[in-house]
């Protein structure tokens, strides 16, 4: 990093604080232009999109959807204390007829497959008016036992009514309108009867988990940012130096925004963290600016001061950003879109952050007849003495550092050893949410809410032998049990021939198995074509368990269902053979997915910042000691999470990578300030002294702001938010501890920094 005091860059510079008016204008303009387009920028609620496009889960999905029209479910349940007569062992007319036109009601939403609906009275109303007739009465004893679970709970007072919606790209209403109105029926039925009701399903959870990230991104956001401007002006106690930060994050992010709607991108719940992520890059680089701006105020005017403080940043300020935008560009490695996206976003709105400085700083730090001078921050001699006594720890007692860091490394081992992934996807919602009220409801009276299945091959046409083999596999499967205790693992099993065995062989009316599906399709028609494909020579059985599981049990099932299904049906070719999916199944390797390739992201991240530290610094050592305050920010993160039991989430699964990305512009500030110091030629100790007064006082305040700002997130009704908020904040005091303790001692220990005495550093 070295040039001329007459570069380019000052050149530049100078420019830009004497037309700073221009240029404060101009980047209104541009944020007034951009700010339509970036209200237009959408979301992507597409779950399959958080998966490779070629992950064999997502292709096993998609092939069920074409096979048997997809299995989308919702159901909306609720009790009726009256809907059984214990005496007459019957279900009242009456209030059958309550559910009937309950489910006619909710048939009618937009998105919703009419015919496909399932309710109780088409199906044990119809069965219980057959109890008189000789043979057929029995079908009312089998038409309860087939609802049970979906349709009926045990007590025979809970009852649901099933709606499958249609795939998206049959109908002009989204996901979340189809929810939304469903909902609003319900809330319409239960102010009518007085019967509360509750709608679960796994679409519900998807969309209620896009509608948190959504709400409490924009909601939060605001939160934060007026957090971040008390905190900020608690500390510079003026009004412009308040402003100026936040304004160059919104700024920022309006530009980005309208950029991506330009090139048609959708946010998705990975790039949900774009304003977060801006925020720290933009705050903290202010920060910079202002500490160096209130050292060099005393004996320069404001416009000197402020144009010598950007020149003697913004080769660190360059770096910082572009470095930041390698790092998450690596991102764009992932075989998974929306990750890639996220990689893609988080560069280019990296990168805007220096335009946006540009622009307006300048002018917000000097145009008016405000106060162009921070005041001191609170504390600050305290904080001068003790930045001075850590420094001098440093240097003077390196042994008891390695010793505190050895300890550090042990415990972050031992947190890895306690990691685990979060598959109950319901453990991403707070305990009060409606959707776990429900899913709770649903659970402990219907029965389980998750819905998925166990397809495999079958003949053209179906026969009593091949019927033998799919009721011995429906067996097998009801025989599965809890690990702990002896509760069946599935809470329903529903296999075809649990339809064909309702309807008895009587003869001349119904004399054998092609009567019994005729009759059976008159009962109920959509219930042979929602399991048995003839064309495509599929079957698959139907199956519901508990949604609210350890992720270990939830694994292990689908495998003990895959392993049943297989033995039974054993193939040839792996193309055809027995498996498991559904949306249930998607959920629960969703967080594997993401983790899928972030290893070798984090790996490729890691080479290109240490490359591009190399380079700035001219220094292979510097660039790779670099690394080192991120990788410890990094192992904090990780022992906070395993010793505090927090899970591996779709909140948490990139937080290595982004770890990364928060910390290492702290340790460019660091580098740029200590070659700074060391350029007046008396010393390393004096130099790293008072790089930590400066650039430490700096990175001290910018990370108190941002711990403060992102605490907000814990506030969000979306838990992997919440666990974001708080691993982001780890992650931000790890790289501080690494940059102000780990980089100096490895400096100091590798030989320092070699700079020419009285030689300003520059790019």
């Amino acid at each position: 990093m070295s040039d001329s005091p007459t570069s380019w860059l000052d050149r530049f510079i100078d420019r830009q604080v004497r037309w700073r008016g221009a240029c404060f204008l101009l980047a209104i303009i541009l944020t007034a232009v951009s700010l339509p387009f970036a209200f237009r920028l959408s979301f992507d609620q597409s779950i399959e999109a958080l998966y490779a496009h070629d992950n064999p889960r997502l292709n096993d999905y998609r092939d069920s959807k074409s096979l048997f029209g997809g299995d989308e479910l919702v159901l909306v349940a609720y009790r009726d204390p009256e809907l059984y007569d214990p005496a007459a062992d019957e279900f009242r007319n009456d209030r059958l007829n309550v559910v009937t036109r309950f489910s006619a009601d909710l048939s009618k939403v937009d998105g919703v497959h009419p015919e496909s609906t399932q309710d109780l009275a088409a199906i044990v109303g119809r069965a219980q008016a057959l109890r008189k007739i000789p043979k057929l009465g029995q079908i009312d004893r089998q038409a309860r036992s087939l609802s049970r679970g979906i349709l009926l709970g045990d007590d025979n007072l809970t009852t649901a009514v099933v709606l499958r919606l249609l795939p998206q790209s049959e109908t002009k209403t989204s996901r979340g309108e189809s929810i939304r109105q469903v909902r609003v029926i319900g809330d319409a039925f239960t102010k009518q009867t007085g019967l509360p009701v509750f709608v679960v399903g796994e679409p519900v959870q998807v969309h209620d988990m896009f509608r948190y990230v959504e709400e409490d991104g924009g909601r939060l956001g605001l939160w934060s940012s007026l957090l971040l401007l008390g905190v900020i002006f608690g500390m510079f106690r003026n009004l412009r130096w308040t402003l100026v930060p936040v304004a160059v994050v919104w700024v920022t992010i309006v530009w980005t925004r309208a950029i991506l709607v330009a090139f048609d991108f959708r946010l998705s719940m990975v790039s949900s963290m774009l304003t977060s992520l801006v925020t720290i890059i933009g705050v903290a680089t202010v920060i910079h600016v202002i500490v160096r701006y209130q050292e060099l105020r005393p004996n320069r005017s404001p416009a000197e001061a402020l144009r010598d403080a950007l020149q003697q940043l913004a080769p660190a300020i360059f770096w910082t950003c572009a470095t930041t935008a390698g790092g998450f560009g690596a991102q764009l490695s992932s075989h998974i879109h929306p990750v890639a996206s996220f990689g893609l976003m988080m560069s280019l709105g990296t990168m805007l952050v220096l335009p946006a400085l540009a622009l307006l700083v300048p002018g917000g730090a000097l145009i008016g007849g405000f106060a162009v001078d921070p005041k001191p921050a609170p504390g600050s001699g305290l904080v001068l003495r003790a930045l001075t006594g850590l420094a001098h720890w440093v240097e003077f007692h390196p042994g008891q550092v390695w010793l505190s860091l050895l300890v550090l490394a042990g415990l972050t081992i031992v947190g890895c050893t306690r990691l685990t992934v979060e598959t109950d996807f319901s453990r991403n919602f707070r305990a009060n949410s409606p959707i776990l009220k429900a899913l709770d409801f649903v659970e402990g009276n219907l029965g389980g809410a998750g819905s998925w299945e166990i397809n495999f091959p079958a003949p053209e046409v179906l026969d009593d032998d091949y019927l033998s083999k799919v009721r011995e596999l429906a067996t097998r499967l009801r025989d599965l049990k809890e690990e702990t205790g002896d509760q069946p693992a599935l809470t329903k099993v529903m296999a075809i021939t649990d339809g064909i065995d309702i309807i008895p062989r009587v003869p001349f009316f119904i004399p054998g198995l092609a009567g019994q599906q005729k009759y059976l399709s008159q009962l109920q028609p959509e219930f042979l074509p929602s399991l048995y494909n003839p064309e495509r020579g599929r079957m698959r059985i139907i199956l519901r368990s508990h949604e609210r599981k350890r992720s270990e049990e939830k694994l292990k099932l689908i495998a003990q269902v895959e392993s049943a299904a297989q033995e039974i049906f054993p193939t040839e070719s792996e193309e055809i053979e027995p498996r498991a999916t559904g949306l249930h199944v998607l959920l629960a390797f969703l967080t594997d997915s993401l983790l899928g390739d972030q290893w070798s992201s984090f790996l490729i991240a890691g080479g290109m910042i240490a490359a591009m530290m190399a380079v700035a610094y001219r220094s292979l050592r510097i660039g790779l000691l670099s690394l080192v305050p991120n990788l410890l920010a990094i192992g904090l993160v990780i022992a906070v999470m395993g010793w505090l039991n927090l899970p591996i989430n779709i909140g948490t699964a990139m937080i290595a990578s982004v770890a990364m990305g928060l910390t290492v512009d702290s340790s460019i500030h660091y580098l740029a300030g200590l070659k700074r110091e060391l350029a007046r030629g008396d010393g390393f100790g004096a130099a790293l002294e008072r790089t930590q007064q400066d650039v430490g006082s700096a990175l001290l305040y910018a990370n108190f702001a941002l711990v403060a700002g992102f605490l907000v997130l814990t506030l969000s009704n979306f838990i992997p938010l919440v666990y974001f908020g708080i691993l982001s904040s780890v992650a931000m005091l790890g790289g501080l501890l690494g940059n102000l303790v780990v980089l100096p001692l490895l400096l100091n220990a590798t030989g320092g920094m070699k700079v020419a005495p009285n030689t300003p550093p520059r790019t």
